[in-house]
């Protein structure tokens, strides 16, 4: 198909440019991290991805290490991390730590995800990666009419960034987000990639 080679080029030539063009943040960010908390400058987590099929995440890490475990400790934040769409406020998240509030704001954290797009896991646009418990939690919360939407949205690579950064982000719950992520998997096209790389730089600069 004519327009999954088209976007396919456009992924690995727009990755690229990226890491380029951003080498100081290979540089400066790691030793910040190092700097600032013990542990790994990566964070790798699993990810449904197109299809349905998992794939591993890189991010820059932004909370301290056994992030995911810290939950078991505190049960009541979870559940609030739940009902809030599955995020808390940066000042919230007692696992995120100072140089990671820095990056998450930024969004710098989402850089390393180049490397998933040159690996053709991820496409520069497309629907926010989930995890797995994100979509069990979601058919327990809103009911199995909701797996339609995800199933659509599933149809195309999760993007680093897409309809749901430049519409509002994190301040979206989570099935709004899920509809516009279907919506975009439903309505696909160049064109609308393209106004969504235009608007992208305006959405994180929006976060400073």
């Amino acid at each position: 198909m004519l327009f999954t080679f088209i976007k396919r080029l456009i992924d690995i030539i727009g990755s690229s440019a990226l890491a380029f063009l951003f080498l100081p943040v290979w540089l400066i960010v790691p030793l910040l991290i190092k700097l600032d908390s013990p542990g790994p400058i990566f964070y790798l987590q699993k990810r449904v991805g197109q299809n349905g099929r998992s794939f591993r995440i890189f991010k820059f890490r932004t909370m301290i290490t056994n992030a995911d475990e810290y939950w078991k400790k505190n049960p009541t934040l979870y559940e609030k991390f739940k009902k809030g769409s599955w995020k808390l406020t940066l000042d919230e998240d007692p696992r995120i730590t100072r140089i990671g509030k820095v990056l998450r704001q930024t969004s710098i954290d989402e850089f390393p995800q180049v490397f998933n797009i040159l690996l053709g896991t991820m496409s520069l646009i497309g629907p926010r990666p989930v995890r797995d418990v994100e979509i069990a939690d979601a058919i327990k919360r809103y009911g199995v009419s909701i797996k339609k939407d995800i199933d659509l949205a599933l149809t195309a690579k999760p993007g680093l960034s897409g309809p749901w950064q430049v519409s509002g982000r994190n301040d979206i719950p989570w099935d709004k987000r899920l509809k516009i992520d279907a919506d975009y998997a439903r309505n696909r096209s160049l064109l609308r990639d393209f106004s969504i790389i235009l608007k992208t730089p305006l959405a994180m600069i929006s976060k400073w």
